[in-house]
C-alpha cells in the first residue's frame, strides 16, 4: 500500500472517531439534559408534595375550624361561610313507614321518578320502581311553567303504570317526596324559594319562586291529587335513607362531582331560628359545606391557579381541593408545570394539556389504580388524552405520585371535615357522656333512634354517597384510614359506610316519615 492510501486510510479512520465522539457527546448530553429535566421535574413534584401535606397537627387544625365555623353558621346569617341551612326536617325515617309513597329527584340534566312500597318493620321496601328521563335541552333555558309541567307529565304518566304490588294504605293520598338540588331558601319542610340556578339551568322566571308551590301546581293540572310532603336536597335524602336501615346514621357526606354534608343537630343549638323551634328537639342542617375555608387548608399554586379560572373564584374553596370535579384539573395543572419547565414530556408541550379540565378525575383515578410493575396503565392514559407516546417509567412513577399525592390530600381533608362533625355535637370522643347526656332534648322518638344518648355504647354511622367515594377505592381507603387517625381509640364506635343512590329513595321515606299515615 503506497503512503498516499496509508493516509487516506489514517484520515478516514480520524474522521470515523471523530464522528463517533461526536455522536457519543450528543448521547452523553442528551441523557445529561433528560436527568436534569427529570430532577428538576422531581424538585416540582417536592414542592408540590410539601405544599399538600396534611400532617396530623394540620388536620386537627381542619377539624377545630369546621366546628368552630358550624357554631358560627348556626348563630347567625352570614355569620360563617358555612350557609348552615335549617331543612325543617325534624323527624328521620324508624323503618315503621308503610304505604305508597312517590319521589321526584330532580339535580341535573336528567331527574328521576321514583315509587316505593313500604311495609313496617317487618316489610321494610317491599318493593320499588324508578325511571331516569332527559330534561331536553330547550326546557333548561325556557320558563318555570314549561320545565314543571315537563316534570309533572312525565310524573303522571309513571303514576299511570303503577301495576301490581304498588297500593297506597285505605284512606292514604299519594304523596310526594321532592329532592331538588339547587339553591333554595327553605321556609318549611315542603316550601322553598330558589335563590339561583347551576349546572347548565337558566330557567329566570323560576328564581324567587317556591318550586315545590310551582310542581304542585302543574301536578294537580295534570288532574293528581298528590301532595309534595317534603322538599329536600340530595344529601339530606341520602341521610334519611341511610336512617331508615340504620338508625345510627347521624351524618350523610355526598362525595361526588360536587360535595356537601348534612348531619342532625340540637334545635336549641341554631340559634338563627330564634323561638321557631322542632317540638323533637333536633333538626337536620345542611351545612352547604363545599364553600368551607380556613387558612389551615394546604393551598397550592395550582389550586390558586385553578380558582382563577372557575365561574365562582373565592368561593367553593373546600369544594374544589376535595370533590371530582376538580381533582383531576389540579393534576393537569401539575403536570402542565413539569411539561413547561422540565419537558417532562419531550421539548414540545402537549396541546391539550393547556385545556382546562382536560384530565378528568376519572382517567386521574385510573393512573392512580394501576399497580403494574411498568406502570403501563398510567402509560396508555397519557397517550389517550393527551397523544403522549413511549413515555419512560421513570415519567410513568412521577405522574402517578402527582396522583397519588392530590387524592390523598383531598382524602384526608374531606376526613378531617367528618370529625369537624363529629366533634360538633360530641361524638368524636373527646366530650364526656355526661356533658352530651346534659344537652339532649328527650321527645318524639330521637333519643331512641341515634342521638348521643342512645349511642353512648353504640355507634355513630356517616352515611356516604358519590361516584368519587364509590367508585375512586384508594381516595375512599385513605379517607377512612385518617378518620381512624384523627378518632384514636373513639373510631372504633364511629361507622363510615356506602349509602348507595340513597337520595331518591331518602326524599320518597321523608314524605311517608311526614305523613300521616306513614306510622299507621
Amino acid at each position: 500500500m503506497g503512503k498516499a492510501a496509508v493516509v487516506v486510510v489514517a484520515g478516514v479512520a480520524i474522521v470515523c472517531a471523530a464522528a463517533a465522539c461526536a455522536a457519543a457527546a450528543v448521547v452523553v448530553s442528551s441523557r445529561m439534559r433528560v436527568r436534569s429535566q427529570r430532577r428538576h421535574a422531581r424538585n416540582v413534584l417536592q414542592e408540590f408534595q410539601e405544599a399538600c401535606s396534611t400532617p396530623l397537627p394540620r388536620l386537627r387544625q381542619v377539624v377545630d375550624a369546621m366546628a368552630v365555623e358550624m357554631h358560627a353558621g348556626l348563630v347567625s346569617e352570614g355569620g360563617s361561610r358555612l350557609k348552615m341551612l335549617p331543612t325543617f326536617v325534624d323527624r328521620l325515617p324508624h323503618g315503621d313507614e308503610k304505604g305508597l309513597y312517590y319521589a321526584v329527584d330532580l339535580g341535573g340534566t336528567n331527574f328521576r321518578v321514583l315509587r316505593v312500597q313500604l311495609g313496617g318493620k317487618q316489610g321494610r321496601v317491599i318493593k320499588q320502581e324508578y325511571e331516569e328521563v332527559a330534561i331536553p335541552p330547550e326546557l333548561m333555558i325556557g320558563s318555570s311553567e314549561e320545565l314543571f309541567d315537563f316534570i309533572a307529565k312525565e310524573l303522571s304518566s309513571f303514576v299511570a303504570r303503577e301495576g301490581d304490588g304498588f297500593r297506597p294504605v285505605a284512606g292514604q293520598s299519594r304523596e310526594i317526596g321532592f329532592t331538588f338540588s339547587f339553591p333554595v331558601q327553605q321556609t318549611a319542610l315542603n316550601s322553598g324559594t330558589l335563590l339561583n340556578w347551576t349546572k347548565g339551568f337558566k330557567v329566570v322566571d323560576a328564581i324567587g319562586q317556591d318550586v315545590v308551590a310551582a310542581l304542585q301546581t302543574c301536578i294537580r293540572k295534570r288532574g293528581h291529587e298528590m301532595r309534595i310532603a317534603a322538599l329536600v336536597n340530595d344529601t339530606v335524602g341520602t341521610l334519611a335513607g341511610g336512617r331508615y336501615w340504620n338508625e345510627d346514621v347521624m351524618i350523610a357526606v355526598i362525595l361526588g362531582t360536587g360535595t356537601n354534608a348534612a348531619y342532625v343537630e340540637r334545635a336549641q343549638a341554631i340559634s338563627k331560628c330564634g323561638n321557631v323551634l322542632p317540638k323533637s328537639g333536633q333538626m337536620v342542617i345542611n351545612m352547604e359545606w363545599g364553600n368551607f375555608w380556613s387558612s389551615h387548608l394546604p393551598r397550592t399554586q395550582a389550586d390558586e391557579a385553578l380558582d382563577n379560572e372557575t365561574m365562582n373564584p373565592g368561593e367553593q374553596g373546600f369544594e374544589k381541593m376535595i370533590s371530582g370535579m376538580y381533582l383531576g384539573d389540579v393534576v393537569r395543572r401539575v403536570l402542565l408545570k413539569m411539561a413547561q419547565e422540565a419537558a417532562l414530556f419531550g421539548p414540545n408541550v402537549p396541546r391539550k394539556m393547556l385545556e382546562a379540565f382536560s384530565l378528568g378525575t376519572p382517567d386521574m383515578s385510573k393512573m392512580h389504580a394501576d399497580e403494574s410493575s411498568d406502570l403501563k396503565v398510567v402509560g396508555n392514559v397519557l397517550r389517550d388524552v393527551y397523544g403522549i407516546e413511549n413515555t419512560s417509567l421513570a415519567v410513568r412513577k412521577i405522574v402517578y405520585e402527582v396522583c397519588d399525592t392530590v387524592a390523598e390530600r383531598g382524602a384526608r381533608l374531606a376526613a378531617a371535615g367528618i370529625v369537624g362533625i363529629l366533634k360538633k355535637i360530641g361524638r368524636d370522643g373527646t366530650h364526656s357522656k355526661w356533658k352530651v347526656a346534659s344537652e339532649q332534648n328527650h321527645v318524639n322518638g330521637w333519643e331512641e333512634v341515634g342521638s348521643p344518648v342512645a349511642s353512648e355504647c353504640g355507634k355513630t354511622v356517616v352515611a356516604m354517597d358519590g361516584g368519587l367515594y364509590e367508585r375512586y377505592s384508594k381516595f375512599r381507603a385513605y379517607m377512612q384510614a385518617a378518620v381512624v387517625e384523627l378518632l384514636g381509640d373513639a373510631s372504633k364506635d364511629v361507622v363510615v359506610e356506602l349509602s348507595k343512590d340513597g337520595s331518591g329513595i331518602g326524599a320518597a321515606l321523608l314524605a311517608a316519615s311526614v305523613s300521616q299515615n306513614g306510622r299507621k
